[in-house]
């Protein structure tokens, strides 16, 4: 009898990872999509779509530190350059997405190629909405390799501490 029980949880616990595997799959894809239709949208210069895959209030932070943005914020930065046809391409060369336990969040970072720019990295935050996967927080970087850190160190703190023109 006991080992009927066993059995029956046993394969009851195998049904339930399963689905979760599964779901988490699924979650894994849909949030890819997001990201894949982010980067579409920029190139594209289509500001409707790419500002509608954001979560509301949502944050974006560029390169620059200066840069950490409302979506409105980065809206009326961005729509100049999207009512002109002008946006901004960046290559996903690698990505990895991890789905929390209860798929209502998930996080990313993905390595990205600009030819401006070069090696990029993103990374953020998106959340389970009613319309779907939404980005709660993007956050676009430039990896300093470590053979360069400080010389590139050094001229930011120097830029830094230079007196405003």
């Amino acid at each position: 009898m006991k080992w009927r029980i066993i059995l029956v949880l046993t394969v009851w616990c195998l049904i339930a990872l399963s689905a979760t595997a599964d779901d988490r799959m699924e979650a894994e894809k849909a949030v890819d999509a997001v990201l894949s239709s982010l980067h579409r949208a920029a190139s594209l210069a289509d500001g409707d779509l790419y500002f509608s895959l954001f979560a509301e209030g949502a944050i974006f932070m560029g390169t620059d530190a200066t840069e950490r943005w409302s979506v409105e914020e980065f809206r009326a930065f961005a729509e100049p350059y999207f009512s002109e046809g002008r946006g901004w391409t960046y290559a996903t060369t690698e990505r990895h997405i991890f789905v929390a336990g209860d798929g209502a969040t998930a996080w990313f970072d993905e390595m990205l190629w600009n030819e401006t720019y070069g090696t990029c990295r993103g990374t953020g935050v998106l959340v389970r909405a009613e319309q779907g996967w939404r980005i709660a927080q993007y956050n676009l970087s430039i990896p300093i390799p470590n053979d360069v850190a400080r010389e590139l160190t050094i001229r930011i703190k120097e830029f830094n501490s230079a007196p405003p023109d």
